[in-house]
């Protein structure tokens, strides 16, 4: 099949070129016809603007000019940047680059023609582009009319490069490329044929065939990415006998009114609907949304009590060990009065007491087990397991999933819970298998955490108020971006805020430095020595992100918190207000524009995990925000959550229809894996 055939069957693809495609993820001939042109980076020179013709209206323009001069300087702050002055035969721009754009910009050299996209002002002397991007060109590039694509392009690779190659390739799909999609999906849709649309994405005939090209993938790709969870569902889940469970007895009672508060509306509407499922014959397979603070862990407490009561086991996995001591203390508070017997199983156990907990587990001697990735392991035996819990989702895929259902003989009530707020449009195509659960709010004993946003001129000012919080008998964490000082970022790394603090504010207070490098067994003594008050303050990178709960803490800084996204910061947010005192979330940032501080001030303004999670997808996109590689789903090539949210509703439906016969996943199944190989695998063969 010449579409899995090397670039290097390719005219003027030798070894060297190869290498550079495969840094771009372009190994086959296929893989090089899905390498799309860049998100709307398409030249049209009928259309491009000369200099002149720039509005200074602070809109993105695209125009075409040649390297003049390039210059490094310091703005306010002393904050450094590069200025490259561009010239056209109409006049002179100034691109200017900050950060970790400085250093493409200082390898521009004087002549070079760029193809250059920006945001146009007026500056002193010369129209100022700032947010730039910039992509060389071919001398003559111009000359020729009609649209063409601009490629995202890295080492020595040209865009002249690109287009030929991608026009011998097209050469060969015209004369054999099979369709990806069921011909009726196709003429249903009024969709254009494969060859149509590859062809019309990288060499448009007109604007209207680029579009109807772009929608044609988009479609293909949530397509596909629906039959495939609808595909795994069935094969893990409808197709294996459940397990009927009882309606809610006297160990589920019992546990309900021993709690030390109501449960929320949110917890009891959660309540009710995975209960249900449990007393279904068909296996839950449910997700739990439950915003930071929400109470999720009482919800799936009371689901292992409806299993125990049933005469059955039931376990929960999480993805620290840290996470799973508190889940550990918290479960034998709310079960253990009612003699449910709870175990803890880690990695890092003593092997005599490993192999007592598993013999018990396989005996019917343990009711209740919590555990990390350990509870994976193929000596890990139940003798009677009805419900698996998996906390903090988003750090479990979908195999690891299905390898602790597989420990049942029957299809157990699978229960994913997720601190991560997921719009739901995405979470139909993250959890497109599981059915979805949201809790809102916080339950009511929970203060809201006041957020407050300042520069970085009032440092000294948050940090001496650090102390004073510490004084009157608290704990604080303080956050930063990245671990140790960087030549390309301009952060505050968590090593020299460290040294900083403990020089000059925290001199005669405990204090601990946690960051991912470190060994396990650091990092649980640090958090256990903080969880335990012996430690006062604690700096840290995100890896305090997830589930820590100390309710002593109530104080949270950020560092450099325009580096996060709002979601992120939400999380580590969620850290603080655990316990009934005030608590505080203080967010520092090093920049100063009107749009940095606007978009951190939205923390100020709400609390609501799915609303900021929806404004972050909105300015960072669904895929870098939750990374379908996490999930074991391919990456999305070519759509996208938010903007494609109708086109996720219709293909779930038309995947739905689709799949009705073994016929039909048979015929869809051969259509993936012939076009798609391994990005499709981990969904078909888990």
């Amino acid at each position: 099949m010449w579409w899995k055939e090397p670039v290097t069957t390719l005219k003027g693809v030798g070894v060297k070129k190869a290498a550079e495609l495969a840094a771009l993820n372009i190994f086959s001939v296929g893989d090089l016809l899905e390498f799309y042109p860049r998100q709307g980076a398409y030249l049209d020179y009928a259309k491009l603007k000369t200099i002149k013709e720039l509005d200074v209206d602070n809109s993105k323009q695209i125009f075409k000019a040649t390297v003049y001069q390039v210059k490094n300087g310091y703005g306010a702050s002393r904050r450094s940047y590069t200025s490259v002055t561009v010239r056209d035969e109409t006049g002179y721009a100034t691109l200017y680059f900050f950060g970790g754009q400085r250093y493409k910009a200082q390898k521009l050299k004087p002549d070079t023609v760029l193809q250059i996209t920006g945001r146009v002002r007026q500056g002193r002397t010369t129209k100022s582009i700032s947010e730039v991007d910039v992509q060389p060109l071919e001398q003559d590039e111009g000359k020729t009319p009609g649209i063409v694509p601009v490629y995202a392009l890295s080492g020595n690779l040209t865009q002249k490069n690109l287009r030929t190659w991608v026009s011998e390739a097209l050469r060969l799909a015209a004369k054999d490329l099979p369709e990806s999609l069921p011909a009726k999906v196709v003429s249903q849709c009024n969709l254009p044929d494969r060859y149509t649309a590859l062809k019309n994405i990288h060499f448009p005939e007109s604007w209207e065939a680029l579009r109807r090209a772009k929608q044609r993938f988009v479609f293909e790709e949530l397509f596909l990415l629906q039959c495939g969870l609808l595909y795994y569902r069935q094969e893990s889940h409808d197709n294996r006998e459940g397990i009927k469970h009882a309606a809610d007895g006297a160990l589920v009672k019992d546990v309900m009114q021993g709690l030390p508060f109501e449960l929320t509306a949110a917890q009891q509407q959660a309540w009710r609907e995975i209960s249900l499922d449990m007393q279904d014959k068909k296996p839950m397979h449910r997700i739990l949304q439950g915003d930071v603070g929400s109470g999720k862990t009482v919800i799936s407490a009371l689901a292992l009590a409806k299993a125990v009561e049933n005469g059955y086991q039931g376990c929960i996995m999480v993805p620290t060990e840290i996470l799973a001591a508190q889940h550990f203390e918290t479960l034998e508070q709310y079960l253990q009065p009612y003699g449910v017997r709870i175990a803890l199983l880690t990695g890092g156990m003593r092997a005599k007491a490993r192999r007592e907990l598993l013999l018990n587990l396989e005996l019917g001697l343990v009711d209740v087990v919590v555990g990390t990735h350990a509870l994976l392991e193929e000596d890990v035996r139940f003798a009677n397991l009805s419900l698996t819990v998996t906390d903090e989702q988003h750090r479990f895929g979908v195999e690891q999933r299905a390898r602790l259902s597989n420990k049942s003989a029957n299809a157990p009530d699978v229960l994913v819970m997720t601190a991560t707020p997921i719009p739901r449009t995405l979470a139909l195509t993250v959890y497109g298998d599981l059915d979805i659960s949201v809790m809102k709010g916080r339950p009511p004993q929970r203060k809201p955490v006041r957020t407050l946003c300042y520069t970085d001129e009032r440092r000294r000012e948050v940090y001496a108020g650090l102390v004073r919080q510490v004084q009157a008998g608290r704990q604080a964490y303080v956050v930063c971006p990245l671990i140790e000082e960087s030549d390309v970022l301009a952060v505050h790394s968590a090593e020299r805020v460290y040294e900083e603090l403990k020089r000059d504010f925290l001199q005669d207070i405990p204090c601990a430095l946690l960051h991912g490098r470190l060994k396990g067994a650091e990092k649980d003594a640090i958090m256990s020595n903080f969880a335990a008050g012996e430690l006062k303050v604690l700096v840290s990178t995100t890896v305090i992100e997830v589930g820590v709960n100390v309710p002593n803490a109530t104080l949270m800084v950020i560092e450099n918190a325009e580096r996060f996204g709002l979601a992120q910061l939400h999380q580590l947010r969620g850290r603080v207000g655990r316990g009934s005192e005030q608590s505080y979330c203080v967010l520092l940032t090093a920049a100063d524009s009107p749009e940095a501080l606007a978009r951190l001030n939205v923390l100020h303004e709400s609390e609501d995990g799915f609303y900021l999670a929806e404004k972050d997808m909105e300015q960072r996109g669904a895929g870098q925000l939750f990374g379908l590689k996490q999930h074991g789903l391919p990456d999305l090539r070519i759509a996208d959550i938010m903007r494609d949210v109708d086109v996720i509703a219709q293909v779930r439906q038309l995947a739905q229809a689709q799949l009705r016969t073994p016929e039909d996943w048979a015929e869809i199944r051969r259509l993936v894996e012939m076009q798609f190989g391994e990005r499709f695998n981990m969904i078909f063969n888990t």
